[in-house]
């Protein structure tokens, strides 16, 4: 158990939290013909708009309801009357992910009964979902918003019932799945001849693909219709904490039980994942994974090397910290430095001793001495501070490629992520090696018989 340390600063030095209104417009926007609308300043918008088209590199469709210092006075509901039929007329989206801030919030704004006058108001709105997620800046961060998202389609869309469809399987994606993640579980549940409904699904709506004409919604993700037939299903599996509340509710409403794989890296999750997924199909493991489960094996032996007794300093949105920590963990290295942006139930199973609640100021403090940093994009600058080797993980990462593709689940994920980190620290070995001293002043390796100086570990075999 890791002992949590609650920030006692006085204000944000290097800001590693996001707020809570994004989380829930990048969940909204794993939706298909979706269209999140922030209900707050023009700012709010804006600022979350830049985080994530640097990020994905793709058009990213986000409207506001563009509230000023009269309007968050008199109240918001001209505004949001206003901006749903415009979105209407304009874009004629599926759904409407509507999300406050806090300006909203701090006024009190009634938006669920805002939206039941606006609808008695407008039949025009009739063929347009319109699913309100209360967020507000000052309660919780990025992933408390993306799982309030989550929770509120599924209270707004998913009808009671006790249908069972048997071979369809709910897959509630956390926030710290890139698309290519949710890509390879998604592949990973139709191998088993299980047909998943995943929500929400990035990898439909933000993996890179270049739609035919310009859309003024998303292209790709979970379909309403889809997200209605989720309580049809067998079993709900959420992937990290985070989505153990939207999976509740589902269970509530329809009756669908649940089960929380707080992480799909490393050999032990992978497997416990894939016995489920053969126990509920009935089917043989597909030849494919157990090749794939050999090749994790054969990695793990041949990264352990570099890994081994390695410092540590991770940081990062909480179900991904506790990802990243058991991972290194498993192949032997240590998490000296665990920095998270908000509280959260995992921190206290992170695999460290400590996880301190903070900012990137914070992560730059305490990490002095470890042999590698991770934490997004933005701890670039303290790594070239500390001189410290530094490995990009999590949202926003704006200064590589592909990162939206980038797969860390599963066998094969967690085997090219064994590789990636791996090459990191080897790189390191190798420049260490550039510092050493010169043979023609080391006598010993000029002793007859001496041993010649080697690049790595010698090992036979595994």
């Amino acid at each position: 158990m890791a002992t949590i340390i609650p920030g006692r600063k006085a204000c944000t030095t290097n800001p590693l939290k996001m707020s809570a209104p994004i989380g829930a417009a990048l969940a909204f926007l794993g939706m298909e013909r979706a269209l999140p609308l922030l209900h707050g300043s023009q700012g709010c918008t804006a600022f979350g708009l830049v985080l994530f088209v640097r990020h994905f590199r793709e058009t990213i469709p986000l409207q506001t309801t563009a509230m000023n210092e009269v309007t968050t006075i008199l109240g918001g509901l001209e505004n949001i009357e206003q901006a749903l039929l415009n979105i209407k007329k304009r874009a004629n989206p599926a759904l409407i992910g509507l999300c406050s801030t806090g300006i909203t919030e701090a006024k009190g704004d009634d938006v669920a009964g805002f939206l039941k006058l606006i609808r008695e108001k407008h039949p025009e709105l009739a063929g347009t979902e319109v699913v309100f997620a209360p967020t507000p800046d000052f309660v919780g961060g990025f992933s408390d918003g993306w799982a309030k998202a989550v929770t509120a389609m599924i209270a707004a869309l998913v009808p009671p019932t006790k249908v069972r469809t048997p071979w369809q399987v709910n897959i509630l994606a956390g926030c710290h799945l890139t698309p290519g993640d949710i890509e390879e579980i998604h592949e990973t549940v139709e191998a088993f001849g299980l047909t998943p409904i995943v929500l929400p699904d990035l990898s439909g709506s933000l993996d890179g693909h270049i739609p035919e004409t310009f859309l003024p919604h998303t292209l790709g993700g979970t379909r309403v219709e889809d997200v209605k037939r989720m309580g049809a299903s067998a079993i709900t599996i959420a992937v990290g904490e985070q989505m153990r509340p939207a999976a509740e509710l589902l269970e509530k409403k329809a009756g669908v039980p649940f089960r929380v794989f707080e992480r799909l890296s490393g050999l032990a999750a992978c497997d416990a994942f894939i016995a489920l997924l053969a126990e509920l199909s009935e089917q043989d493991v597909p030849a494919k994974y157990r090749r794939q489960r050999s090749q994790l094996q054969d990695a793990m032996l041949d990264g352990h090397f570099y890994f081994g007794e390695q410092k540590v300093a991770i940081a990062a949105e909480p179900d991904l910290l506790f990802a990243l920590s058991h991972f290194f963990a498993d192949m032997g290295a240590q998490v000296t430095c665990a920095i998270a942006p908000q509280d959260a139930p995992v921190l206290a199973r992170v695999a460290a001793q400590t996880v301190r609640i903070g900012d990137l100021g914070d992560f730059e403090e305490h990490a002095a001495g470890c042999d590698l940093l991770v934490t997004h994009s933005h701890g670039r600058q303290a790594a070239a501070r500390l001189g410290i080797p530094f490995w990009r993980a999590g949202l926003p990462t704006f200064d590589r490629l592909g990162v939206a593709h980038k797969v860390t689940v599963g066998y094969r994920g967690t085997r090219d992520l064994i590789f990636e980190v791996g090459n990191v620290f080897m790189e390191q070995l190798h420049a260490h090696e550039q510092h050493v001293t010169p043979a023609s002043v080391r006598p010993d390796l000029h002793r007859p018989g001496a041993a010649p100086a080697v690049d790595a570990p010698a090992h036979a075999g595994h």
